[in-house]
């Protein structure tokens, strides 16, 4: 185990280990490719056809495997999960001008694609743990104006989503979730796309499932479809019919067919990251003021990320020295989240509505790293990470 005294045969003293060379930098991450190979049929199809975009024959191939994967009724593509959050928000006809409550700790396009619909953000607080929004702070930011609550299921952790179904059912307010993070992960067996009235889906190239760009609206209501296709389909009906505002929101058939391909390898890479995370646990999991993810018993992680949280008064160096000292090895960690979205301009303005004196969410902003987190990601790179980590301050 590394860390350990290193011992010949024969149990004398071996020569110290000499602390190990990155020569390309390892990444915070790496996107899943299939093999050019199994890619290249696919495309002389595409170019045989001369069918690229517009629902092609790849396209709904994949949307039908996907639904089949997340175990849902409607399962539509989008070019990109920002316009997919876009559509989601819209599918639910929410008031103009009404609030819907997220979490600062999160991507701007979560926040974003509140402001794009003409609806009002309001940030609650966050978990002390899993950093997934507080149902508790959640219901001190509800008000007559909320109409919806978009929660994030950050870095792979799944949100509380009995609480949020329940303050969804007296409240009479839809409960739409950010899955971006969460890309075949299950609470006691069961797909998270299932809760909720809709869950969006990132098939970015960081992603642990990607398309090179693309995203996914998910519901469990087979009646969404139509609307779903309207809204990202200019509200086409037909050749001589707009019946919706809608826009353009479709995955073109290059796309479709990585997703085809990689659909293949998840299971696989998956496996690795999730050995990755037993890894980095033995080689953190001892160290004073180092808090690793959130343990959830029941779930089935999506393995998309490692975020550790550095209490620097017990731990004796900041986040941003761990950050640097990596770096200058050529491992590449981020600051993830950081900064939040009410740090940002547009957003600058808002409180964080809390429980607590002073939001966890600001608090763990200045705390928060995650490491890098694929299947590329060698032993030398383990072991520089773990004299980073357990270097005398």
């Amino acid at each position: 185990m590394l860390g350990e005294q290193n011992l010949d045969h024969d149990g004398a003293p071996a020569e110290p280990r000499h602390p190990p060379v990155i020569d390309k930098p390892v990444l915070i991450a790496e996107p899943l490719l299939p093999d050019l190979k199994d890619l290249i049929p696919l495309l002389e199809g595409i170019w045989e056809r001369k069918y690229v975009t517009n629902h092609g024959p790849l396209h709904e191939q994949l949307e039908a495997a996907l639904a089949d994967h997340l175990g849902v009724k409607t399962a539509m593509l989008f070019n990109n999960a920002t316009i997919g959050l876009i559509a989601a928000l819209k599918l639910f006809d929410l008031p103009p001008g009404s609030e819907v409550i997220t979490t600062p700790m999160t991507f701007a396009a979560t926040a974003h694609a509140i402001s794009w619909n003409g609806l009002t953000p309001v940030f609650a607080d966050i978990l002390p743990g899993t950093m997934t929004l507080d149902p508790a702070a959640v219901e001190k930011a509800i008000t007559s104006r909320t109409s919806a609550i978009l929660g994030v299921h950050v870095y792979g952790t799944l949100c509380d989503v009995d609480a949020f179904a329940r303050i969804g059912a007296s409240r009479d307010i839809r409960i739409i979730y950010d899955a971006a993070h969460a890309f075949g992960a299950t609470r006691s067996g069961v797909p998270v796309s299932q809760f909720g009235d809709a869950s969006i889906f990132s098939f970015h190239a960081t992603k642990l499932f990607n398309t090179l760009e693309g995203g996914l609206v998910a519901t469990p209501r087979e009646s969404d479809r139509k609307k779903i296709y309207y809204l990202r389909n200019f509200g086409i009906k037909n050749e001589e019919e707009v019946v919706e505002i809608g826009i353009n929101g479709k995955m073109n058939e290059v796309q479709a067919a990585i997703g085809l391909l990689n659909l293949r390898l998840v299971a696989a890479e998956k496996a690795k990251r999730r050995r990755l995370r037993n890894r980095y646990i033995e080689i953190l999991g001892d160290l004073d003021g180092i808090q690793l993810p959130a343990e959830q018993p029941e779930v089935e992680n999506s393995e998309q990320y490692f975020p550790i949280v550095i209490d620097e008064t017990r731990f004796g160096r900041t986040r941003d020295q761990i950050y640097d000292a990596l770096k200058a090895r050529k491992v590449f960690s981020r600051k993830y989240f950081y900064p939040i979205c009410t740090d940002f301009e547009p957003y600058r303005h808002l409180k964080i509505v809390s429980t607590r004196a002073i939001p966890y969410a600001e608090e763990v902003k200045m705390r928060v790293l995650c490491l890098p987190f694929h299947s590329n990601v060698s032993e030398d790179a383990v072991s520089v990470i773990h004299d980073v980590m357990h270097a005398r301050p």
